[in-house]
């Protein structure tokens, strides 16, 4: 028999983002620019280091991305809780970093 939907279930899932204050930034900026090359450097640079350590591509790629995203989410959370300002821009432009990363190293491999 089907489970029916509890709402509460998913408020669960947004609890975590209610516990800092959010940034009233904007869109665009320097600090976002910040945001945006140093996830693509980071996927980058994680990418070529896994790479020569003897990995395959989906290992270096999928190590690479998750070291990207491990350094925006904390960076962010490390925004909330020292800065009072946990800003979601950020993390669109720490994705869109993440991307333009992907592309490079993707046009790039051997």
């Amino acid at each position: 028999m089907p489970r029916s939907w509890n709402p509460t279930q998913h408020v669960r899932l947004l609890v975590p983002a209610l516990l800092f204050p959010l940034a009233l930034d904007g869109w665009f900026g320097a600090d976002k620019m910040k945001h945006f090359f140093m996830s693509a450097f980071i996927q980058s640079l994680t990418y070529s280091s896994v790479r020569a350590a003897g990995a395959s591509h989906d290992g270096a790629y999928l190590s690479a991305t998750a070291a990207t995203v491990g350094f925006g989410v904390g960076r962010e959370i490390y925004d909330g809780r020292v800065k009072r300002a946990f800003s979601y821009k950020d993390l669109v432009w720490d994705g869109a970093g993440l991307a333009a990363g992907m592309v490079l190293v993707n046009n790039a491999r051997r």
